[in-house]
């Protein structure tokens, strides 16, 4: 028993050294990983392409989620009398005691109809309309639980059937590039060659830089990261745009259940970087780039709107400030009194009589002018 109350008292008194030398700020990055557990996370993604490139199969691959569960699928006379809507999907993940809320924001009927002129138009409305309800929240007086239902990132699809980009596509994406990080999708590549993948990816990434585009850049990696990390960076910048195929089902190869497509000649397995880039973009999307996703949106996206937001203001506070300055300089210090919008009926009638009267008194010299109520007619002036 002794030897083990020494061995105690040794402990702290060690424990008390090291303590003078540890003041235990260290522990912030636990603190604020328990914090933002508590807390969970947002994560606000849009899907915009035309219909029967697989978005909403590509999504429910991406998170193991059928967020389409209700979906009316339209015929194709419906199609072309369909208009551009905006409809979002929000569903709470978790995995390993992280809690996500997850918000997919679809555009049914976007690139449908005959005469596809700006149907862009409410895409990039219903991203400034979550920008301009931010600004209010932030600048209101309750700011404890604001709702941030930004668009952090658009995935973008683009056909196979074509030698690269539509001009649909780019006007699209000149359109929304400064609104909302774009990532360009190449759907269904199973319906491609490895060699026509190659040579399509080549030529989107050409068209991309000649139209001016800005695509979501990848941070560069910091000088101290290893070597494996920068190479898994640098494919995924070389695998824009992402070349994917989604599917729910499961098939089996090799004695392996995966998910898949069955084919008469082969299976192509989704999870397979040998088959396509579905496995890049996910861990992009989730592992690596969401929190860099969320901050290009906020730091740069959301700022510029906000920016503009407050020079418009300015720019009104100014014009309101000089118009008051020319009035007190034309020496009105006096408020300028605002006309009613309804007259007074009585008033207007009196006055209309009175311009009645005086030509009838100009034309007939005998008429008398009306006397003052409060004098006898009779009256001598001199008298009183």
């Amino acid at each position: 028993r002794s030897t083990s109350s020494r061995f105690r008292r040794l402990f702290l008194l060690l424990s008390q050294d090291q303590d003078k030398d540890y003041v235990g700020f260290a522990t912030l990055p636990n603190q604020v990983h328990r914090k933002s557990v508590k807390k969970g996370f947002d994560f606000t993604l849009m899907v915009a392409g035309e219909s029967g490139l697989g978005k909403s199969t590509l999504v429910n691959s991406l998170f193991l989620t059928d967020l389409y569960k209700d979906r009316k699928l339209l015929n194709a006379e419906e199609r072309i009398t369909q208009t551009v809507e905006i409809t979002k999907h929000t569903v709470d993940i978790e995995e390993k005691g992280v809690k996500l809320k997850l918000t997919i924001v679809d555009t049914p009927g976007f690139g449908d109809a005959v005469n596809n002129t700006e149907c862009w138009k409410s895409v990039a409305d219903y991203i400034d309309q979550q920008f301009e309800q931010y600004f209010r929240d932030e600048s209101g007086l309750n700011r404890k639980n604001i709702q941030d239902n930004r668009v952090h990132c658009c995935l973008y699809f683009i056909s196979p059937f074509g030698h690269g980009l539509r001009p649909l596509d780019v006007e699209f994406m000149k359109a929304l590039h400064e609104k909302v990080n774009i990532v360009p999708i190449l759907a269904k590549a199973d319906t491609l060659t490895p060699t026509e993948v190659k040579k399509k990816k080549f030529k989107i990434r050409e068209e991309i830089q000649q139209y001016g585009i800005k695509i979501y850049q990848f941070p560069d990696c910091d000088s101290d990261e290893d070597e494996d990390f920068k190479q898994q960076d640098q494919e995924l910048k070389d695998s824009i745009p992402f070349a994917v195929i989604g599917s729910n089902t499961v098939v089996e190869a090799k004695g392996k259940r995966v998910r898949g497509r069955l084919y008469p000649w082969g299976i192509v397995e989704v999870e397979n970087s040998a088959h396509c880039d579905f496995v890049k973009l996910r861990n992009m999307l989730v592992r690596t780039h969401m929190q860099d996703l969320k901050d290009v949106t906020r730091e740069t996206h959301y700022e510029n709107y906000r920016a503009h937001c407050i020079q418009s203001m300015t720019r009104m506070v100014v014009k309101e400030r000089n118009r008051n300055k020319l009035t007190r300089e034309s020496g009105t210090d006096f408020p300028i009194p605002v006309i009613p919008s309804t007259t007074d009926t009585e008033t207007e009638k009196l006055i209309r009589e009175k311009d009645e009267e005086v030509p009838r008194r100009h034309s007939d010299p005998t008429l008398e002018p009306h006397s003052d109520p409060g004098l006898d007619p009779g009256a001598d002036p001199e008298a009183s």
